[in-house]
């Protein structure tokens, strides 16, 4: 499997259909949805704050990702979607609104589980719904990072960022997403394996403070 593998394929209503000037918006979305991550942190972090994870948010997020890209930005797919590179058939577009809100109900009624868990669950569970025409990776993993700061409480230091060190190398993350996939055929929960993928990427994210700080790579 290769990073273009596991990729959705719908109607779309693409706005941009040069390659490079495609690319060239993609980046630009990718760092003002990134920036928009952050703004989000800053905002649950408030003490007077208590998160709750709502359809709106997971839009924005995904309105920000596509801007300039697609008619669809910020809107679910109106039609069927396949994934190619996956078993995986994601539900019809007429179940998505409410599969995504049952999403935002597991997070906010188990929002004392760890938060590796809650990050992981959600990064699987939006790609498994697949409520987009495109985009939906890109979404999963900014919803993601924002579950995994605000549980935790804190702004996580490191400059190379969880969802930067996924979009560079996306094997380990497509397989890992396999197997919860194939859990859940058999009716099964198990995230365990993006669990302990995105325990992985954190550790790699925090270690990269204490090498800016020596100016070495540690042991």
């Amino acid at each position: 499997m290769t990073s273009e593998d596991r990729h959705s394929r719908a109607l779309d209503a693409e706005l941009i259909t040069d390659d490079v000037l495609k690319a060239q918006q993609e980046a630009r979305n990718g760092l003002k949805q990134f920036d928009t991550v952050i703004e989000m942190v800053d905002y649950w972090l408030q003490p007077e704050r208590a998160f709750r994870l709502r359809l709106s948010a997971i839009l924005n997020l995904h309105r920000v990702a596509l801007e300039g890209l697609s008619g669809y930005a910020g809107n679910f797919r109106p039609s069927a979607v396949s994934i190619r590179g996956s078993k995986h058939q994601p539900c019809g577009a007429f179940l998505v609104p409410s599969e995504v809100e049952a999403l935002c109900d597991y997070v906010n009624e188990n929002w004392r589980k760890p938060a590796i868990h809650l990050a992981a669950f959600v990064l699987w569970k939006l790609n498994w719904i697949h409520p987009f025409t495109d985009g939906n990776g890109r979404t999963s993993r900014a919803l993601s990072y924002l579950v995994l700061c605000v549980r935790l409480g804190v702004h996580l230091p490191g400059t190379n960022a969880i969802p930067e060190q996924i979009a560079a190398n996306k094997l380990p993350y497509y397989e890992a997403l396999e197997r919860a996939d194939i859990a859940e055929s058999e009716g099964r929960a198990d995230v365990s394996a993006l669990e302990d993928y995105l325990s992985s990427l954190l550790a790699k994210q925090l270690l990269s403070v204490l090498e800016s700080a020596t100016g070495k790579a540690a042991e």
